[in-house]
């Protein structure tokens, strides 16, 4: 039986957050005068262990989860993710086990993660130049890094790769076609992402969103492409292909084409909280559950609640006086 929300949309996808603590502080995320170096991150006491998380992955998959997303933070700060990578590559039902980073860690970590059993990478990348890249990042990481771990990751198996550009007015929007060619070039496929409102400390702005339909033209503009017809169920991007053969982009519309009537996520962070929106305001916790000896049913019925509650569509009611006054920061829940 498959376990829907109150708008019937299916429980399928789940993103597990691995740790909070990351190497950048993207102003759109972590901005550095809200999360200094001696930010109060979670002590290691307080997030899942691997087999902690391992449990839970299984739960979910009995309820209909059939893609498992590793993010972050950044998840590979973690020591010892292969050996996750291994535990949760090997439930049967997993049918897409993925990796959101940064890269800046890549290079030595891609191959472990391959042989692991991970199926596939993103990777943010929201510049190819250098010094914009660090200060985007507000981070001392080169790009060189992040591309030297494009290169290892392609080596390892992992094709293609994605690169998730979240665009910004006036401060990176000037790349569009300079991305996508770097990513056409290398047989990546790169996503633009309009700047969504997540958290509270990002400074958004809508006039600092670039819209969609902005990104297609330019490409277009460039290049011949075509649609990629998807099941729309669960879709998040927009996929066009070129009509040159040269790969395929993807366009994430989140403010200006709201996709929550397909929306089938659900994310647990790392500290064991289970949240249905991006946006949400708070979440349900699964780690006391956990660890004050309740059974796997009693876990799955406190999944199969909240998830028969859920009526969450912040992106299509933006703004209304419904929204959360605070909501869950992007770090936390991992975006």
């Amino acid at each position: 039986m498959v376990l829907t929300d109150r708008l019937s949309r299916p429980l399928q996808t789940l993103r597990v957050s691995v740790t909070d603590r990351c190497n950048f502080r993207c102003p759109y995320c972590m901005p550095r005068e809200v999360f200094p170096a001696d930010y109060p991150f979670l002590a290691r006491e307080e997030i899942l262990h691997y087999e902690e998380i391992e449990r839970l992955v299984a739960i979910f998959v009995a309820k209909g989860v059939r893609k498992v997303r590793l993010t972050g933070g950044e998840p590979l700060l973690r020591k010892g993710l292969p050996d996750l990578v291994q535990r949760l590559a090997r439930i049967r039902g997993v049918e897409d086990l993925a990796l959101t980073t940064n890269g800046a860690l890549l290079a030595e970590a891609a191959r472990p993660l391959r042989e692991a059993g991970l199926h596939r990478l993103t990777v943010s990348l929201d510049t190819l130049d250098a010094a914009r890249f660090r200060n985007l990042g507000d981070t001392e990481v080169p790009l060189g890094r992040v591309l030297s771990g494009l290169e290892a990751a392609r080596g390892a198996g992992f094709a293609p790769i994605k690169l998730n550009c979240v665009l910004q007015r006036g401060i990176n929007d000037d790349e569009i076609l300079d991305l996508a060619t770097f990513a056409r070039e290398h047989g990546h496929i790169i996503r633009f992402i309009e700047f969504m409102d997540v958290g509270t400390q990002n400074g958004w702005r809508l006039d600092a969103v670039v819209p969609a339909g902005e990104v297609l033209a330019r490409i277009s503009e460039r290049w011949d492409s075509e649609p990629v017809e998807d099941p729309p169920a669960g879709r998040v991007a927009e996929r066009w292909r070129y009509r040159d053969g040269a790969g395929e982009f993807g366009i994430i519309a989140s403010v200006t084409k709201a996709f929550c009537g397909g929306c089938d996520r659900a994310r647990l962070s790392a500290e064991g909280s289970l949240y249905t929106c991006l946006f949400a305001g708070s979440g349900v916790n699964l780690k006391m559950a956990l660890r004050n000896g309740s059974s796997d049913s009693d876990i799955g019925a406190i999944i199969t609640n909240a998830w028969k509650r859920r009526d969450d569509r912040y992106s299509e009611l933006r703004g209304a006086a419904t929204a959360p006054a605070r909501k869950v920061e992007m770090f936390h829940i991992g975006g």
